[in-house]
Order: structure tokens, then sequence, then C-alpha cells
């Protein structure tokens, strides 16, 4: 009771910024000041993987644990990413219980767990019933499956979405407040996206393997019925998250899908307050989220094929007249891509690539030898130093057309889940533990 309590103050506490954070902070320009030292979705308050923060460590991990603020242990497994609003921590995994001999025909439980930021005491674990789609398909590791969507915050409660194709919002006592089951849910292998908040609502890409399932939908905070949905029906699946960005004024919801095949309408920016689809462009997309900054979106699959630069705006078919660049082949790498400054960066493999934002030459390809994973995607801090971070081993690199690598650190536990920044401490999430780094 008292742990429910002491998270239920770290909501209140926060509560009075939870507006602007939701529709401002979402909407700063990539690589500018956050309005909040939160992290309240996937790749943080600006949706592109930026933070504020200038004293983040560089080291952390080997063998004297050099500048691990603390380990808690990890309730079951999955590859949703860490969020923070306030004191808290939260983390969505599933657990199927002991005695369980076949995974694929059973669905796990569902969790939600909260951490206190400061210590990583664990303050409370909800479970939430789970939705009713069975999946089979387990390539990224059993919890994969059904705990690969990261939740989102607006300091008034989380919002939560699992592969079983049902989505919660629960406060920050702990206390469900609403579940809602995703139909129709054609997904394909599973639910890859994460949800997006926008004032009142949570905003869910929905590309299916059925095209005529595909739509955008935004649901209300307050209830999880859909506010509006529009449907997308030239759209193949996909498993990337849309990003908020300001377009002259006006909100926008960008989203990449298309099966991984070449499209008309690869990427596709709609009205964030109504839904109307806006305008299109080709290529290629899939499981990478598209990156933003110094005036251009850019985006590919993840799958391997053609990367393009485009710059957001116009109205309909703008393939002809706003795409700046294009880049022949970007070789797989399932983590979003990042800008900072004057350069673009891509993991794929263990190799990091580094293209000119201008004219979008390649710069560099270098290896990162040993990183666990190029599934997380990168943060970049106000400094201009690239995370490439995980909870297994990790490369901080220095922007910029130089290729100069600061530090590489060891956690011993790797997994997927892209890194959380806020208070000048990283939190990742491994297979075993969630841990918190920050100087000593």
């Amino acid at each position: 009771m008292k742990a429910r309590r002491a998270a239920a103050a770290c909501g209140a506490r926060w509560r009075r910024t939870a507006v602007t954070a939701a529709l401002v902070v979402v909407l700063a320009p990539a690589g500018g000041a956050c309005l909040a030292d939160n992290w309240p979705q996937f790749r943080g308050p600006t949706g592109v993987g930026h933070a504020r923060a200038k004293d983040l460590p560089i080291r952390w991990g080997g063998p004297d644990r050099e500048n691990v603020v603390w380990t808690a242990p990890l309730v079951g497994e999955g590859h949703a990413s860490p969020i923070v609003w306030g004191d808290c921590v939260f983390v969505c995994t599933v657990h199927w219980p002991a005695g369980v001999t076949d995974r694929k025909k059973v669905i796990p439980e569902h969790h939600l767990l909260c951490y206190r930021a400061g210590d990583g005491k664990r303050l409370w674990d909800t479970t939430v019933r789970p939705g009713p789609w069975l999946r089979t398909d387990f390539r990224s590791g059993p919890g994969g499956g059904y705990a690969a969507p990261t939740p989102a915050t607006d300091g008034k409660a989380v919002y939560c979405v699992w592969g079983s194709a049902v989505m919660a919002a629960v406060d920050f006592g702990g206390k469900l407040l609403w579940r809602h089951e995703i139909t129709p849910r054609t997904f394909d292998v599973t639910v890859g996206g994460s949800p997006v908040l926008y004032r009142d609502t949570i905003v869910l890409l929905c590309a299916m393997a059925k095209k005529s399932d595909s739509r955008l939908v935004a649901y209300r905070t307050d209830s999880g019925e859909a506010k509006w949905a529009t449907k997308m029906p030239t759209t193949a699946f996909g498993h990337s998250t849309p990003i908020l960005i300001d377009v002259g004024g006006v909100a926008q919801l960008v989203t990449v899908a298309s099966g991984i095949t070449k499209t008309a309408d690869a990427l596709q920016s709609f009205r964030a307050s109504d839904g109307k689809r806006l305008w299109w462009c080709r290529g290629c997309a899939d499981a990478a989220s598209p990156a933003y900054g110094g005036g251009l979106v850019y985006f590919d699959s993840g799958r391997g094929g053609p990367g393009v630069a485009v710059e957001p705006g116009g109205s309909g078919d703008v393939s002809a007249t706003r795409i700046r660049w294009t880049i022949r082949n970007v070789p797989g790498g399932i983590g979003s891509p990042i800008i900072v400054g004057e350069h673009m960066y891509r993991l794929h493999g263990s190799y990091l690539g580094c293209w000119g934002l201008a004219d979008g030459k390649r710069v560099y390809s270098e290896r990162l030898k040993g990183i666990s994973t190029s599934w997380a995607s990168p943060v970049a801090d106000g400094r201009g130093y690239l995370y490439f971070a995980n909870a297994g081993t990790s490369y901080v690199i220095r922007s910029g057309a130089k290729f100069e690598v600061l530090a590489v650190n060891s956690l011993g536990d790797g997994n997927h889940p892209s890194p959380a920044v806020a208070g000048g401490r990283i939190f990742l999430v491994g297979a075993k533990n969630v841990w918190c780094v920050g100087k000593e």
C-alpha cells in the first residue's frame, strides 16, 4: 500500500506539467530543448530520440559496475522500452506461469511494472487480462511476440499495448482504468508499433497483413474508445511507430508502412486532430520508425532497400516534388535512424552508417564490434553524443563527419529495448534486470 501511495504521489507531483508535456514537448524540433525532464514514450519527448541532457555518463558497467546506480529484477520478459515520468519507471512485460511447457499454446500474463527511479524499488506490478490473439511466431524471442510495444504516459495514466491485441490504461497507483481489445487484428507476426500521445488521444498505427484492415486510430485517453479512425486500404503491414511533427503550425502524424515492398505511399502524413490524410510519398517501410531533423523526414524499411529523405508538407503525392535525396540501398537494421546536426545515422547489423543530410552522400561506414543489438533505437544527448545503448554491449559515439568512439560499455544482460533518459540517468531493460546508470 505504501508503495502504491508513493507511485501515486510521484504522478501528482508532475501532473501540473502533463498537458504541456503531451502537447508541446512532443512537437519540439528534433535536437531542441525538451520542456520537461521526462521520457514519456518510445524515443522520448520529441519522439525521435533526442534528449536535452548534457551530463549523461559516457562509461558504465564492466567488472567494477562503474556508474551503475541500481539494478532491479525484471518480472517477465519482452522488448518494450522503459519510459520515465517523475520518480517512476514503467516497463511492460509478459510472463508464462511455471508449468507451461509449450508457449505457443498459452497466452502469457501481461504485466505493467512500476519502479522508483531513485533507487529501483519495485512499487507495484499490475496484471492486465490478455487479449484473444494467440501468438506462435517468436523469432524475436518469446516475450517479444507479446511485449514489443513501448507504453506511453501523460503524467496521469500509463497507456499500454500488448501483442495479444489488447490495450489498457493504468493510473500511477497501479489501478486499471480501462481495457480495450483491438479489432480487427490481422497484424503481421505481432503488434510492433508503440502508442503516441496527442492531446486527449492515444494514436496507434494498425498497419495490417490484410490491407483492408489497415488504419490509423486515435483512442480516447479517458475511455479507450476510438475518437477517430482513418482507413488505410493501400497500406501493407508495418511495425513502426508514428512521429508527431509540426508542419506550418499544423500537428501531423507521420507514418511509415509498406510491407517492405516499394509502394506509392509508404510514407504518409495525417492531421493529428482528426486523422485526415494530407500528403504521401513513395518508398519502402516496415520495422524502422522515421527520423526527423533539419527540415527533413528520413525513412527506410529496416529490412534493406532504399532510403528516402523528404521535405514534409505539400498536398497529395509529393514524390515528384519533395523528395530531396535517395539512398539506393540501406542494409537492414530494425532500430530507427536518427538525425543529429548535419548528418543522418543508421545502425545496420554491427555497422554504423553516416550520411550527409544535405545531399544523402555516405560519410562513413564503421563497425561497432560486439554490439549486442541493432534493434534498439539510438538516443542523442545535448552534447551531440550518440548512445547506441542497451543492457548488453553498448557504444557511445561522437556525432559529426569523423567517426569517433567515446566508449564501449557492457552490462552483460543484452536485450532489444531502446534506452530511456531522464534526470541525468539512462534506464535500460535487459533480459533479466532493469538497469539505471548515471554519474556516481
